[in-house]
């Protein structure tokens, strides 16, 4: 099985550190990692902090957003299966092969997370609080509100040969849209082991926390696209202590150990990169 990563970034070069040094301690490589910088500052020396890794940087000349970007990354894949990450999220040691393992069985996996409020300190982000984010998988269930989480999600690569690519019409739930296609045509596997460490704040700039007439127009869309009915906009933390989020939970396994990751960016001998 040849893993390829794909990443998209945009000007967060601290965090995307914090990901590659996760990615440089896992237990089983992967075959390549394809970072695609959406027009931000340049990735390079932060790439040449890491020559053991298998990158390939594809640096966009114009800002297309994340979800063009990632479409992109996917058409540099050579390998069969490809990894899902968000440059501000991180993986656990044994999270690969985990994923491995698992894929034996199934041609699309993800994973439980924990959810992490952190603080920036230098280059390094210093947890807060952390919360577990884990849900029974019933497909009725991801109709009304996807509890997919993307980074360190894998699946084989043939699936776009089924289903197409990422859809940017629906923009902010382009994972949703995506977990629903896939599991059309294909048998999806939830890992019960929160091995992802997924970066999330009600104060923070992730896009799950705006509530905007243009997010709910995707929304709009996305149920159309899905017909899923009229589904409401909610804040994320509220929804999930409503009794019916509360009865899809699930019990899953701890691995993270609540440290931070320190990075070679990170450490004061490269404080010129951290300019």
């Amino acid at each position: 099985m040849k893993l390829s990563i794909v990443i998209v970034t945009y000007n967060r070069l601290p965090e995307l550190a914090e990901l590659l040094e996760s990615i440089l301690g896992q237990t089983v490589a992967p075959y390549e990692i394809i970072i695609v910088n959406d027009a931000g500052e340049s990735v390079t020396p932060l790439v040449e902090l890491y020559p053991e890794l298998p990158i390939k940087a594809i640096n966009l000349k114009e800002n297309v957003k994340h979800v063009h970007a990632r479409n992109i990354g996917v058409s540099y894949v050579t390998g069969d299966v490809i990894m899902l990450c968000d440059d501000d999220d991180f993986l656990t040691k044994q999270h690969i092969e985990f994923v491995r393992n698992e894929l034996k069985d199934a041609d699309f996996i993800y994973s439980d997370a924990e959810i992490v409020s952190f603080e920036k300190k230098g280059n390094t982000r210093i947890p807060l609080s952390r919360r577990t984010f884990a849900y029974h998988y019933s497909l009725e269930e991801m109709r009304k509100f996807s509890t997919y989480i993307p980074s360190g999600s894998a699946y084989k690569k043939a699936l776009h040969d089924k289903i197409g690519l990422f859809d940017p019409d629906v923009h902010n739930y382009w994972d949703w849209d995506f977990f629903l296609r896939a599991a059309k045509v294909c048998e999806i596997k939830r890992i019960p082991i929160a091995s992802v460490i997924y970066a999330f704040s009600e104060a923070g700039d992730n896009q799950s926390s705006e509530f905007t007439d243009r997010r709910k127009h995707y929304l709009d869309k996305l149920c159309e696209k899905h017909q899923l009915g009229n589904l409401p906009q909610k804040n994320f933390f509220v929804l999930l202590e409503e009794p019916a989020m509360k009865k899809r939970e699930a019990e899953t396994k701890i691995v993270w150990d609540g440290k931070p990751i320190y990075t070679r960016f990170g450490r004061a001998d490269y404080a010129p990169f951290n300019k």
